[in-house]
């Protein structure tokens, strides 16, 4: 029988880590395993209720057809509203264009602009998909290494990794999976110095609001024409207003970049649901009640973040240090490999196998060594999550929750 003859530009990509090691959390749930998912990048919070108010709302208008493959006129100048009361942002409507998911909008900025042998910049440790759409785009990823900085990217380290073939940076703050904060100033520096050399810059700007205090949320969009014309901001809807499921996202770029943007999806999911389109875009109009909702997600993830960042640290072989932003505590273990553990894969591996805790290998990000724990979930599964790990690798003292 023969082999089904994948394109090339598919089969060199790899399957993405944190969807792997998420089925692999619920096929031992579905064995009847007492499993705790830490996999995950999902909130654990239902979508805001005056948001399905909204998407019902649409129904009942019969938003139910086709939109413009940009989105609904009504959606692009939400967007551009909702970005100038928020952020003093000053872009048209005709800048945005809806798409499936931040995913999707990273997608089409990227096969837009990327040609076979482009050199990509991506800043390590990166979400797993950032060097999976270089592979697809056939162009190269040409690795930063930031451990130095502590995981945050500098304007220094992207002109030290500048080759004659660069052509995209991609810039993911707050990151995931480091939960690490690019300072505004920095990140004003980092496209400065992409400018200089005629560098586009793909900012995934998924965790937008979740930046704890005191750290400022900063958006892309905000700045000068003459920087923003070389950025796409991917923006979504998924973590922050905690609408995963609804796939609705979108991009922010120069005209000529949306249009190309706008002709790709003409040809691929064409454009996200209608109704949806219109939810969004309702909530984006009623500013204040959609920031309490963040808020209000934002402080919880906080108070997990402040509980369980220390307890990790008191782990046999953990360390951890405090993120600024998402919702993510990333863990080097790399003072338990030796001997019984080769790799952090292993850790991961003993982890479930002992205490059905499931977490995502670092290597996945680029990152051997560590480990993700996403607190997207109850504190009393981050409580358990923390018991069985003292248990397994040594006593943590456990602080109330």
């Amino acid at each position: 029988m023969s082999t089904f003859p994948v394109s090339e530009n598919v089969s060199q990509m790899h399957l993405s880590s944190t969807l792997k090691a998420a089925q692999l959390a619920a096929e031992f749930r579905d064995q009847g395993q007492d499993v705790i998912d830490l996999t995950i990048g999902e909130p654990d919070f239902d979508t805001p209720e005056f948001i399905k108010r909204f998407a019902w709302e649409g129904l009942e208008k019969g938003l139910t057809k086709y939109t413009a493959t940009a989105g609904m006129k009504m959606f692009t100048e939400a967007v551009a509203a909702f970005y100038a009361g928020r952020f003093g942002a000053d872009f048209a409507p005709s800048e945005v264009a809806a798409s499936c998911g931040g995913k999707q909008a990273l997608f089409n900025a990227a096969c837009t602009l990327l040609n076979p042998g482009d050199d990509v910049l991506i800043p390590k440790p990166y979400w797993v998909t950032f060097p999976e759409i270089a592979t697809f785009c056939r162009a190269n990823s040409v690795f930063i290494e930031t451990e130095s900085t502590d995981f945050v990217l500098t304007a220094e380290q992207v002109r030290n990794a500048i080759t004659e073939r660069s052509k995209l940076l991609i810039i993911n703050s707050p990151s995931n999976p480091s939960g690490r904060v690019i300072p505004a100033e920095e990140m004003v520096r980092i496209i400065e110095t992409c400018a200089e050399h005629n560098i586009y810059v793909l900012t995934d700007e998924c965790y937008l609001f979740f930046a704890y205090p005191p750290g400022e949320v900063f958006t892309s969009a905000s700045l000068p024409d003459e920087l923003r014309r070389f950025v796409c901001v991917a923006g979504s809807f998924s973590k922050t207003f905690a609408m995963t499921g609804w796939r609705i996202g979108f991009t922010i770029a120069n005209e000529e970049w949306t249009r190309a943007i706008v002709k790709l999806q003409s040809h691929s999911a064409t454009h996200p649901t209608s109704f949806v389109q219109y939810a969004c875009a309702r909530a984006m109009n009623e500013p204040k009640i959609t920031i309490e909702a963040v808020n209000s997600m934002l402080a919880e993830y906080e108070r997990r973040r402040d509980w369980l960042v220390p307890c990790l640290n008191t782990i046999e072989g953990f360390s951890c240090g405090l993120p600024e932003g998402a919702f993510y505590a990333f863990v080097d273990v790399r003072q338990m490999l030796g001997e019984k553990y080769r790799t952090s894969a292993d850790v991961a591996a003993e982890m479930l196998e002992k205490a059905y805790i499931v977490v995502t290998d670092g290597a996945g990000f680029g990152a051997d060594g560590f480990l993700r724990f996403s607190y997207a979930t109850s504190m009393e599964n981050l409580h358990t999550a923390v018991e069985r790990l003292g248990e397994l690798f040594g006593q943590a003292n456990v602080r109330a929750a």
